[in-house]
């Protein structure tokens, strides 16, 4: 074997993926631990080295990969010059001899040549992670030298598929340095074959092995041709469900070469094409193959050919959802929280800066202060530096919870929320941050750079101090006032007469509406609004004479409120409002449709006049105690409100020195693009002493960490960070189209307009149900305009219901799948009492879908 361009599969195993790829390292180690495998050979990545060098293929795929248009090569190009390439006689003769050894092993070769399959086998060199799972080809009953040689040219070039390349490109990849190996196997002809998973890749449950089966070749299963028998089974190997399969199609290997498809017979109900004995031997082999990996689960290709069960190829199973969790209701109340504010997947920078500092890590310490530990901690599960799942904790009293009564009654005693502004701890934190936020990060240098995150993260600390010194007299001043009004029977009342103080976030929705007016009065303006997109107005108001006013309030409300987050108020990676102002844009075109609903002032007059009616109210001495309890509560809730906006301040001053610490390492030639600083922790980063001086080393391990971790958030993109069933009791549907947790009583009907993030704000028109995965205070604005509100996730405490019984508004919360089953446009009717969204008995047809 000249330089190793072929070698037989017993020869490699797991640490020769860059020789054989994936797929023949995976199968090489099952033959040299006893796995039955198929007898056969590896043409290695050397192989095809040699067969590009020695032709014009290099010359091609470099021009393809640096086209001077900057655009996609063209693959098909690519795999048309490997599918007439010439092969040089060294390789030629090394697979046809490696060949000539299969069919001498076999007893059923006949002059023509043994039957073979023939798999590509791609490789990352550094990257094993990047399996490249169904992204390039597979040849069946391959017979004959020519044909080999064929299928062998044609693996090289599926290398080259549009679709391989979108996806290297996807996880940053060069695509460049990877290479593709191809394994030739003696063809196995099955009565039954398939594909089995030895955890459950629709629950997760790591105790479950899930066969899927169909008579003939198991390519049928794996391009999704048929509806194959599927079986569940236990640890044990026994059947937990089965359901039968319709056998639609089935191929089987040609006499002479090829793949014949026959119609198979879908009526056949009854027919069970595995034998029990196959089960228990599939069951067995998935367990030893799932030890062998190190308890990694399998997603394994088998056959069996009336004789025994064969091992076609073996490779981690890939967006395995995490483990079923089962929780006690208290974690199910802080999963619903913990849903709320993480819509996306953190990154490590994440985890690494604002979500331990920030507020999760902030409230994680105020409460620890009253004795009660591990209610933010430790939430979060990760896997080579990536986020798998979301384990809500069960937070642990501690001993200074028998101090909580007095901590607190002292503390209600002594810091008044009316007056948290005027604290020296509030002064000093606006002064160091307007002081931090005033430099001009481009023109720093690397040390006093580099340093910055952390000078950002320390600002956020007496926010802390605040928020558990505050925190009890406002809690305190709410319970006071709901004990009132139940006692008079106003409770109803509730949510009106608190809404009296006004909020940071109630002044940015007003700012936003003076935003919307300007619009509205102008019709040059209202016109273009109503005509662009977001986008395409963000890049007029910089540019068109006839936006100048409007970019000039445009630029004062950011300079105010541009610090507000747009996902989520613990992550530093999703950009803020002055990051993405096409975000604000699309606010203000969606406020700009109609005039403002009644202001939540009005209401609370409405409310105090019917609370002061009750007798008991109308002696003056009452009437007066009742209103400063009142304001105290009102004075709370705006504490709790305003806190959060001012201790999200350090998240653009943060956010802006990280992006420019990425700027300078891709300027550096460290990174490909700023955003790959996301899938790096900051500990990682504050070891660049010296940003002109880092070793090729480092370099390398830190693009290596970034490729491997954006790998698995690829692979982890459609899993959710916990089954939301896990989390979120929903009632049964019945004639329900969807149905939640109730968040706000009275009914509306309209059409739904499916709002998935900030980006689609927009979309959202007057009178529209707004329908959403989750939300937070960014999404405030959108209320006033909605005629109801469904979202996926939250519960009745959420940022959603809350604000929804504020504006009189319908809400369903927790639907889980609302945003899945309803569409836009469809006429519903969101009945908030209870937590029913239902078609309505005269729904006619909506809104165009935009």
């Amino acid at each position: 074997m000249a330089e190793c361009l072929v070698t037989r599969l017993h020869e490699v195993g797991r640490n020769d993926l860059p020789l054989v790829g994936g797929k023949g390292a995976n199968l090489g180690e099952l033959v040299r631990n006893g796995f039955p495998v198929p007898d056969g050979f590896v043409v290695t990545t050397r192989a095809y080295d040699q067969v590009v060098a020695g032709s014009s293929l290099d010359d091609l795929i470099a021009k393809e990969l640096n086209r001077p248009d900057g655009g996609e090569p063209d693959g098909s190009v690519i795999r048309a010059a490997f599918a007439a390439v010439e092969i040089p006689d060294q390789v030629r003769e090394a697979i046809v001899s490696a060949y000539a050894a299969l069919g001498r092993a076999g007893r059923d070769a006949d002059e023509a040549g043994v039957p073979a399959a023939v798999r590509s086998s791609a490789t990352a060199e550094d990257l094993p992670s990047a399996a490249f799972a169904g992204q390039q080809d597979t040849y069946l009953n391959v017979t004959g030298v020519d044909a080999l040689l064929d299928s062998v040219r044609a693996c090289w070039g599926s290398l080259w598929t549009d679709r391989a390349i979108a996806y290297r490109r996807r996880l940053g990849l060069d695509s460049a340095s990877v290479r593709i190996a191809v394994v030739v196997q003696r063809m196995v002809d099955p009565a039954v074959a398939g594909v089995m998973f030895t955890a459950n890749p629709v629950t997760g449950a790591r105790d479950e092995t899930v066969v899927d089966a169909s008579p003939g070749l198991g390519e049928a299963v794996v391009a999704g041709l048929v509806t194959p028998e599927h079986y569940v089974l236990d640890r044990r190997g026994r059947i937990r469900k089965h359901a039968t399969g319709r056998h639609e199609v089935v191929l089987r290997p040609r006499p002479g070469g090829g793949v014949s498809r026959e119609t198979g017979n879908s009526q056949d109900g009854d027919a069970e094409p595995l034998p029990r004995h196959v089960l228990d031997e599939l069951a067995r082999l998935g367990r030893s193959v799932t030890a062998h990996f190190d308890g990694t689960p399998q997603d394994i290709e088998w056959a069996y050919d009336a004789e025994r069960v064969w091992l076609l190829q073996s490779r981690p199973m890939t967006a395995l959802p995490p483990p079923p969790v089962r929780l006690n209701p208290l974690q199910r109340r802080l999963g619903s929280t913990l849903l709320e504010y993480l819509p996306v997947r953190p990154y490590p920078l994440d985890m690494t800066t604002w979500l331990p500092h920030g507020p999760a890590g902030l409230m994680s310490k105020v409460v620890a202060s009253f004795g009660l530990r591990r209610v933010f901690d430790g939430f979060l599960v990760e896997e080579d530096g990536v986020v798998t799942q979301v384990k809500p904790p069960t937070p642990r009293p501690t001993f200074g919870i028998l101090l909580a009564p007095l901590k607190l009654a002292w503390r209600a005693y002594r810091f008044d929320p009316a007056r948290w502004t005027e604290d020296p701890r509030f002064l000093e934190f606006e002064r160091r941050t307007r002081t931090l936020a005033a430099r001009d990060v481009t023109t720093l240098p690397w040390a006093d750079l580099i340093r910055m995150p952390r000078e950002a993260l320390a600002l956020i600390n007496p926010m802390g101090d605040l928020r558990r010194d505050y925190l009890p007299r406002s809690g305190l001043a709410l319970v006071r006032v709901l004990i009132v009004l139940s006692m008079l029977g106003k409770r109803g009342l509730t949510s009106d007469l608190i809404l009296g103080a006004p909020t940071q976030t109630e002044a940015a929705n007003r700012a936003l509406e003076k935003l919307a007016a300007e619009v509205r009065d102008d019709p040059g303006l209202a016109r273009a609004f109503a005509t662009r997109s977001p986008a395409e107005l963000a890049s007029a108001i910089d540019r068109e004479p006839g936006f100048a006013r409007f970019a000039e309030s445009l630029q004062a409300f950011l300079a105010e409120y541009g610090h507000r987050e747009t996902v989520s108020p613990i992550l530093v990676t999703p950009p803020t409002w002055a990051d993405e102002p096409d975000i604000v844009i699309g606010l203000v075109a969606a406020l700009a449709e109609k005039e403002p609903s009644r202001p939540p002032a009005d209401r609370t007059e409405s409310a105090e006049a019917v609370l002061f009616q009750h007798p008991l109210l109308k002696r003056s001495r009452m009437q007066s105690r009742v209103r400063r309890w009142l304001d105290a509560a009102r004075a709370g809730l705006a504490f709790r409100e305003d806190s959060h906006f001012y201790f999200t301040k350090p998240l653009p001053i943060l956010r802006r020195a990280l992006l420019e610490i990425g700027r300078r390492l891709c300027e550096a030639g460290v990174l490909g693009r700023t955003e790959d600083l996301f899938h790096l922790r900051l500990a990682e980063l504050e070891r660049i002493m010296d940003i002109a001086s880092i070793s090729p080393a480092y370099a390398d391990d830190l693009r290596a960490k970034v490729r491997a971790r954006s790998a698995k958030r690829e692979e982890l993109s459609g899993v959710p960070l916990i089954d939301p069933a896990a989390v979120f009791t929903v009632p049964e549907v019945g004639d329900a189209l969807v149905t939640g947790t109730p968040g706000g009583g009275g009914v509306a009907t309209g059409p739904v307009a499916i709002v998935r993030d900030p980006s689609e704000f927009a979309r959202l028109q007057p009178g529209d149900v707004l329908v959403c995965p989750y939300t937070n205070p960014a999404w405030t604005p959108l209320f006033q305009r909605a005629s109801a509100i469904v979202v996926d996730t939250g519960g009745v405490a959420s940022h959603a219901a809350i604000v929804a019984r504020e504006y009189d508004l319908p809400a369903v919360m927790g639907t889980i799948r609302g945003t899945q089953v309803l569409h836009d446009g469809q006429i519903v009717t969101v009945d908030g009492a209870t937590g029913r969204v239902t078609t309505p008995v005269d729904a006619h047809v909506g809104r165009a879908e935009s």
